[in-house]
């Protein structure tokens, strides 16, 4: 994929090909708007890595029964 980066005094174009493929191009608009907003974060890193663990934790929970009597999980659920 060929992509070019343009700017001026006030604004950055990126060009992408036509054929880019819209998932991808949401994936990257994402990541610019995790970027800005990380950017703008006052968090401590303890504080990111605690709601990591409690998010992780309430997402297992609604989530082990998908994993029971699948292979490498037996002992774990």
């Amino acid at each position: 994929m060929a992509v070019t980066i343009e700017s001026n005094s006030k604004e950055i174009t990126i060009k992408l090909p036509v054929d880019s493929s819209l998932e991808d191009i949401q994936q990257i608009l994402k990541y610019f708007t995790y970027i800005d907003l990380v950017g703008k974060s006052k968090a401590k890193q303890e504080q990111i890595d605690e709601l990591a663990r409690e998010v992780n934790k309430g997402w297992w929970e609604q989530n082990k029964d998908r994993f029971k009597g699948k292979p490498g999980f037996e002992d774990i659920v």
